[in-house]
């Protein structure tokens, strides 16, 4: 597929507030810091359509990109370590909620996940979650080019082993770097042929 326009198109503070569901998405969650807004930029061939922040946890709202005036990337709010409060947390906890039970037209969700790390206990409880409320969902592993061959493999290797022992689920996975634009042709394909 290839990305001829991407277009930002409005911040919604909760799913009644979104565009009109009347185009496929794409959502893309993570948790803070994983570099989700440098993968977004990478994706979409632009430098500056998601905004990039040394802070983690700045996304606070659904934010909606048009592609190809034909389906929606959506980039969600991160979970986990961004400095707010425990109100704050919650209200971010009850959009992603209400955002990927709720909306119609969601088609695929795709987690992403710090491929430096061994499985983290927050990634693996949003997986479960996921599943339990049959969302699908494709694994992207974020920041492949700051570790060995060796390690690319070795922690998605982990995440597949607990998620098949615990869960009995087997995610499809996609390494990814956005500084190398690596899986780039992958996510855009998953979307294509969904």
């Amino acid at each position: 597929m290839q990305i001829i326009s991407s277009v930002f198109v409005a911040s919604s503070p909760s799913l009644k507030l979104c565009p009109e569901g009347n185009l496929p998405e794409y959502a893309f969650i993570g948790r803070s810091n994983v570099g989700k807004s440098s993968l977004i930029n990478m994706i979409t061939g632009s430098k500056a359509l998601a905004k990039v922040s040394g802070t983690p946890g700045k996304t606070r709202l659904i934010n909606h990109f048009l592609i190809n005036d034909s389906w929606y990337l959506v980039d969600l709010p991160g979970f986990g370590f961004a400095k707010t409060s425990k109100e704050e947390s919650r209200k971010i906890e009850s959009m992603i909620e209400g955002y990927l039970l709720r909306r119609d037209n969601l088609r695929l969700t795709f987690l992403l996940i710090d491929v430096r790390h061994t499985p983290q206990k927050i990634d693996l409880e949003f997986m479960n979650w996921m599943s339990r409320n049959q969302i699908p969902f494709v694994i992207l592993f974020t920041k492949a080019d700051k570790v060995s061959k060796t390690a690319q493999t070795g922690n998605p290797a982990l995440y597949r082993k607990l998620l098949m022992e615990k869960l009995s689920i087997d995610p499809e996975f996609i390494l990814t770097s956005a500084e190398k634009k690596m899986g780039r042709d992958e996510v855009l394909g998953r979307i294509e042929n969904q």
